[in-house]
């Protein structure tokens, strides 16, 4: 497969890596960033649009700050390229209709980086919660970015470029593990607030939000911790408390056995998934087997994160 990469920053040289342990080619790369486009030799581009036309690759990854992804999703799609998009797939309710009907209409496959489904302790708890209901939930994201991590990026921390803050960065992950093993709720109470870095972003650096209806899960995620913790998601069956960790599983507080992953790719908080997610949507690609991250399931925690944002502490239908 030709592949290229538009984004050469942290997560889109994560990609690269991957695609070069997998044998992959990588045909083109795009950034602004003239400085970080030394670092490959591969073809080289500043114009995004540019790249589509001229190198006409199989597949592109979007790695670009988040206000970008809608745009650049949709326009490999038009072109019949397929698509491999890194979280969110949007930051705009209205981005959704316009990118799912971009997918319907094209010949080619959209997928959406939620890597953490394929971490292995993730994996397992899904499968072990096969032929199980579970009663609730809940998980915590308790990490520290500081104004150094801001500075790293002028679109982060704001409103229009970022999307917004903890939610819909760090916590966003957790977030979708949470719907994809409980379910899709119907309602949302949620409250955000900028609690130690006012100074610094104008977006929120702490939340919290209880979801309700058709699945009961509650999530609190803050960026302004003193340091990162591990993430954590409880789940409650009838008669098992699970404790779902980065690495670690227990079920009424005895380690579960399973297999481990092996390498990680980039910061440890990616987790280990982001090889097997671009191993299985190459194999999809291949094969035509569905994947199962496209743009509807993508879209899911984009709508559950927006409707947090928009309830004002409120419960509101999402």
């Amino acid at each position: 497969m030709r592949a290229a990469i538009v984004g050469l920053g942290v997560i889109g040289r994560v990609h690269a890596e991957v695609l070069r342990a997998q044998g992959e080619t990588l045909c083109a790369v795009c950034d602004t960033d003239a400085e970080k486009l030394k670092d490959f030799s591969a073809a080289k581009y500043g114009d995004y649009l540019r790249l589509l036309d001229e190198e006409r690759p199989d597949v592109v990854h979007v790695c670009t700050p988040h206000y970008l992804h809608a745009d650049m999703v949709t326009e490999a799609l038009k072109r019949n390229i397929d698509v491999l998009c890194e979280k969110p797939l949007c930051i705009s309710e209205k981005d959704i209709p316009r990118i799912l009907e971009a997918e319907k209409h094209s010949a080619a496959r959209l997928g959406v980086c939620h890597q953490n489904r394929y971490n292995a302790a993730n994996a397992f708890v899904k499968e072990y919660l096969k032929d199980k209901q579970v009663r609730g939930a809940y998980a915590t994201v308790v990490w520290r970015r500081d104004a150094a991590y801001y500075a790293s990026g002028d679109w982060r921390g704001r409103r229009a470029t970022e999307g917004g803050g903890v939610l819909i960065n760090q916590a966003l992950h957790t977030l979708d593990l949470l719907q994809w093993l409980v379910g899709e709720p119907e309602y949302v109470a949620a409250n955000v607030s900028n609690l130690t870095l006012s100074d610094v972003i104008e977006v929120e650096d702490t939340a919290a939000a209880i979801f309700s209806g058709g699945a009961e899960f509650s999530l609190f995620a803050t960026v302004g911790s003193a340091a990162d913790f591990p993430v954590s998601v409880v789940l409650r069956t009838d008669a098992e408390t699970i404790t779902l960790l980065p690495d670690t599983v227990l079920i009424n507080g005895k380690i579960e056995e399973f297999q481990r992953d092996g390498r990680a790719y980039g910061k440890g908080c990616y987790g280990t998934g982001h090889e097997k997610l671009i191993a299985d949507f190459y194999d999809c690609m291949r094969t035509g087997r569905h994947f199962m991250l496209d743009g509807a399931e993508g879209a899911k925690v984009v709508k559950l994160i927006l409707a947090a944002y928009a309830s004002g502490g409120k419960r509101i239908k999402i």
